[in-house]
C-alpha cells in the first residue's frame, strides 16, 4: 500500500490515470490531489479533478482536493487547450460538480503531508507528479526539510530521443514551468522519469478504445470519449494509429515497474536560452561524471501495460 500524492492538470489522459489509481484502494492510499495549472487554467483543472472523482463514485470518500499554484514561477502559463479543449476535459458530457477544494492551499497540503509522512516513517510517502512542477517545486523550496518524508517523485515529463512536442525541443509538462522543474530535479529525492520516449509507444488505437467502451460501464465509456476527442491533435500531427498515451503511465509504473525498461542518469533542465527553453539535458550515455540523479525509463511493454489498464478501469 503506497501512500500518495497526486499532482496533476486533468487533462483526458490524466483522467484515465486517476480512474486507475481510483480503481486500486488496496494499492493506493490517496492523501491528497493538488490540481495544477497546466493543460488548462486552474480553475477548470481543480472542477476536472472533481469530475473524475465522482465519475469513480468517490465523491463521499472524503480525498481532499486542493488548489495548486495557479501560474509558472518567472513565465506566462502556456496552456494545451488546441489538444484537450477549453475546459481541458472535453469529449465526455460531465454532469455538474459538487466537490470542492479544501481551504488549505496545495503547497501547505504537501508540507503538511510530507512532515507528517516523515514523522511517522521517513522516505514513506510517494508524489505522483503528471503536470508541470510549479506547486511541488515552491513546496520544496519554502520547506526543504520535506523531501525526508518523500520515497520517491514518480513523473510523466521529459524527453531525449523523442525530444519535444510542445517545441522542437521541449516536452510540455516541463516547457510549462522549466525553472520548476529545475528545482525539482535538483532536490536530491528520488526520481523516476516516464518520458515521451515511453508515451509514444502506447498508443490508442481504435481496437484498444473500444475495449474500455466494451466493459459496458460508464468509467469505460468515458475513457473512450476522452482519449477519442483529445486524440485527434495527435492523429494528424504524427500520422499514426493511435494517439500517444501520457498520464496513464505514472500508475501503471506504480503497479508493474516489470513493464519498464531503463537506466540511472544524469538529467537537468534548459532554462536560459529562448530556442531550447524546457529541454531535458539527458546523460543518457554517460558522457559526464555529473551524479545520476534520475531513473529514465526507455522503453514500455505495451500490450501487458494496455491489459493492465483495462483490468483497472474494469473495476468502477
Amino acid at each position: 500500500m503506497r501512500d500518495l500524492i497526486c499532482i496533476t492538470d486533468p487533462g483526458q489522459e490524466q483522467a484515465v490515470a486517476l480512474l486507475a489509481i481510483l480503481a486500486s484502494p488496496e494499492d493506493f492510499r490517496i492523501k491528497a490531489i493538488v490540481a495544477s495549472a497546466g493543460n488548462t487554467t486552474l480553475d477548470h483543472t481543480v472542477e476536472n479533478v472533481f469530475k473524475v472523482l465522482e465519475l469513480a463514485g468517490e465523491p463521499g470518500r472524503g480525498i481532499p482536493v486542493h488548489r495548486g499554484v495557479p501560474k509558472p514561477l518567472l513565465r506566462p502559463l502556456v496552456t494545451a487547450a488546441h489538444v484537450h479543449g477549453e475546459t481541458g476535459l472535453d469529449g465526455y458530457d460531465f454532469p455538474p460538480v459538487t466537490g470542492t477544494a479544501e481551504d488549505e492551499s496545495g503547497v501547505a497540503a504537501i508540507i503538511r503531508l510530507c512532515r507528517e509522512a516523515a514523522a511517522r516513517e521517513p522516505h514513506s510517502l510517494t508524489i505522483a507528479q503528471f503536470s508541470s512542477m510549479t506547486t511541488l517545486a515552491v513546496a520544496l523550496t519554502e520547506a526543504p526539510d520535506i523531501a525526508e518524508g518523500i520515497a520517491e517523485i514518480v513523473m510523466m515529463a521529459g524527453a531525449y530521443f523523442e525530444v519535444g512536442n510542445i517545441t522542437p525541443a521541449a516536452e510540455f509538462n516541463i516547457y510549462v514551468d522549466p525553472h520548476a522543474a529545475s528545482i525539482v530535479l535538483e532536490s536530491g529525492i528520488p526520481i523516476v522519469m516516464l518520458p515521451l520516449d515511453i508515451t509514444h509507444q502506447l498508443r490508442n488505437t481504435r481496437a484498444r478504445l473500444d475495449a474500455f467502451s466494451a466493459l459496458g460501464t460508464e468509467p469505460g465509456r468515458a475513457v473512450d470519449a476522452m482519449l477519442t476527442f483529445s486524440e485527434t491533435f495527435d492523429l494528424e500531427k504524427y500520422g499514426w494509429d493511435g494517439a500517444p498515451l501520457h498520464g496513464p503511465v505514472v500508475p501503471l509504473y506504480l503497479l508493474r515497474p516489470e513493464l519498464f525498461h531503463g537506466r540511472q542518469i544524469n538529467a537537468r533542465i534548459e532554462t536560459a536560452s529562448e530556442l531550447t527553453m524546457g529541454m531535458l539535458v539527458a546523460d543518457w550515455w554517460q558522457i559526464t561524471d555529473l551524479p545520476k540523479n534520475i531513473f529514465y525509463a526507455r522503453d514500455v511493454d505495451a500490450d501487458p501495460f494496455y491489459a493492465e489498464l483495462l483490468s483497472r478501469i474494469a473495476r468502477l
